[in-house]
């Protein structure tokens, strides 16, 4: 065994007690710890969590992950791209670039020479966005996204790829589907509101039966067939162990168009 003298020029990684590392199916790294947490090393993650400190990306360093979470500060100082950041405080710092669809914080910190695209305050306030302009999306080009990886997030959704999102507020979609004469397209965007909250749903960790499940019905809301999702979804929906509160919603909103 090589002394420890020898070794003492080469980084050392400490893993704090209470951590949790661990990679879901589609191979992205999931980190939870109860310190701060620095990220020094370019990546696709799932959770990044920080239970009582802060989360920094160094600089050079490009991150993309579903949901980064800081119980103090989010400090970016390299490039980030996000559905979600819960954080006290972000702080993008000098040269900072950040793609955040949804940030809840208290204070937000920009350098003037950072820059930060997205920034929805809610859910709720980004679909009704995207459903008012859910025909100019639509009619957006079939080769816009393509390629664009940088501002793209796999297997996380369509969080930073919005092409053919028609997503609706619920409350609103909850009328117009009940409404007597209901068109074609506002069934179309509540399905498509239902596909945002599926796909989101696969990049997590679901298991194997739930994940089967929601392909299966992924597959059926992409392809508008709506007798076959009203045949369906109640009992694919029904395989997952612990639905979480965004695809209760959809089940309700499925409830609510096929009653």
């Amino acid at each position: 065994m090589r002394p420890m003298e020898d070794t003492k020029n080469f980084p050392t990684m400490i893993i704090p007690q209470g951590t949790e590392i661990a990679v879901n199916e589609q191979g992205q790294l999931s980190i939870r710890t109860p310190g701060n947490l620095v990220i020094q090393n370019s990546g696709v993650y799932s959770v990044i969590e920080s239970g009582s400190g802060s989360v920094r990306i160094d600089p050079g360093v490009q991150v993309e992950a579903v949901s980064v979470e800081a119980a103090d500060s989010c400090f970016v100082a390299g490039e980030l791209t996000a559905w979600r950041v819960q954080a006290d405080k972000i702080i993008l710092e000098k040269g900072a670039q950040a793609n955040i669809m949804l940030q809840e914080s208290e204070t937000l910190e920009l350098d003037r020479n950072a820059r930060l695209v997205g920034n929805f305050a809610s859910e709720k306030e980004l679909y009704l966005m995207l459903g008012r302009f859910s025909r100019q999306l639509r009619d957006l080009p079939e080769g816009l996204f393509a390629g664009d990886r940088r501002n793209s997030l796999p297997n996380a959704g369509p969080a930073l790829n919005p092409r053919r999102e028609a997503a609706v507020d619920a409350s609103t979609s909850k009328a117009s589907a009940n409404a007597p004469g209901a068109s074609l397209q506002q069934k179309e965007e509540m399905l498509a509101l239902v596909k945002v909250i599926v796909e989101r749903e696969l990049a997590g960790e679901v298991g194997s039966e739930g994940r089967q499940a929601l392909e299966e019905l992924l597959g059926l809301v992409r392809s508008s067939n709506l007798e076959a999702v009203g045949e369906t979804y109640s009992a694919l929906i029904s395989k997952i162990a612990k639905p979480s509160n965004d695809l209760q919603k959809a089940r309700l909103m499925l409830d609510r168009l096929f009653s």
